[in-house]
């Protein structure tokens, strides 16, 4: 069984105690050896710790913190993924809102093709432009989860008065499934760098997630 499954099913189980001992253990090993994870800061504002990727698969923990220098998105927070999404809350507590995206003769967004490699993202204009609108809001704190289908567009929102808000973030890749983006009629196709930080910026966002969860930081 996959790393990927084994978190996959603790999920699916409720057994959060499980999926908090990972975390635990995966942050301390970023904390303790230099090549284990290098911290990117993501185009979409939060800070993406890759802890392991195989094939398809991949497992990361992802930070939000007011003041960490995420850069704003150069399109805007509502997207949808080439792939499935599974997401843990490890401290903190966020949305997320399911967005309907239709054509429309009178739109609100253009519709974006992201092509990600290792350097960054180009960000490349289609020629669909749509309206959108949000469908469902959901809410979920520390200890909570929810799932995600590849090409369903949505957009994480982090409620204000939070210190830090954590996630283990489960990614498998779908087929026939595209990357998008909703930007500016006016915006153009442009690139987009992923900035890796340095092992001290690293070490720190782990160590940060790690006193969360020690102080078993739960809003209300």
């Amino acid at each position: 069984m996959t790393l990927y499954s084994e978190l996959s099913d603790a999920i699916e189980r409720d057994a959060g105690e499980q999926v908090l001992s990972w975390a635990r253990a995966a942050l301390n090993r970023v904390v303790t050896e230099p090549a284990a994870v290098t911290a990117v800061l993501h185009p979409l504002g939060f800070l993406c710790l890759p802890v392991h990727r195989d094939g398809a698969e991949g497992v990361c923990v992802h930070l939000w913190e007011p003041g960490r220098g995420v850069a704003p998105p150069t399109t805007s927070p509502t997207h949808c993924h080439s792939w499935d999404l599974v997401s843990w809350v490890l401290v903190g507590k966020l949305r997320n809102q399911t967005i309907r995206v239709a054509d429309a003769a009178t739109p609100t967004h253009r519709v974006f093709e992201v092509l990600s490699d290792t350097d960054g993202d180009t960000i490349e204009a289609t020629a669909r432009y749509v309206r959108a609108h949000v469908t469902a809001t959901s809410t979920h704190r520390a200890g909570e989860s929810y799932r995600l289908p590849a090409g369903v567009f949505h957009e994480t929102v982090i409620p204000g008065g939070q210190d830090l808000v954590a996630t283990v973030a489960l990614g498998r890749s779908a087929t026939d499934v595209v990357d998008l983006s909703l930007g500016g009629l006016r915006t153009t196709s442009h690139r987009v760098r992923r900035h890796p930080c340095t092992r001290a910026e690293t070490v720190d966002a782990a160590v940060a997630v790690l006193a969360a969860i020690a102080d078993g930081r739960v809003p209300g």
